[in-house]
């Protein structure tokens, strides 16, 4: 059994209000769940306009599939433009 977590460092460059950036965090952490079932959560930063941490977490029995996943997954939240990922943590446990 594999168990991948990430932590990625999200700033949030146009968010003027928490609101608008929960609503930003939301949508991305909605269609990372849908798209590669993963499960994903804020875990710091939640009171900061601009800046957030967001786990991700797969469990699975290949760990070649699991970095796959979770790669792409990271690539995906890369590629919003709502957002720039400052750092990402990633580590088998």
């Amino acid at each position: 059994m594999v168990v991948l977590v990430s932590e990625l460092q999200l700033h949030f460059p146009e968010a003027q209000s928490l609101k608008q950036k929960r609503q930003i965090l939301s949508s991305v952490k909605d269609r990372l769940h849908q798209r590669f079932h993963l499960s994903v959560a804020e875990v710091d930063h939640q009171d900061l306009w601009k800046r957030s941490t967001l786990a991700l977490a797969m469990v699975s029995n290949d760990g070649r599939h699991a970095d796959e996943v979770m790669s792409k997954a990271i690539h995906f939240v890369e590629q919003d433009l709502r957002l720039h990922v400052l750092s990402v943590d990633m580590e088998e446990r």
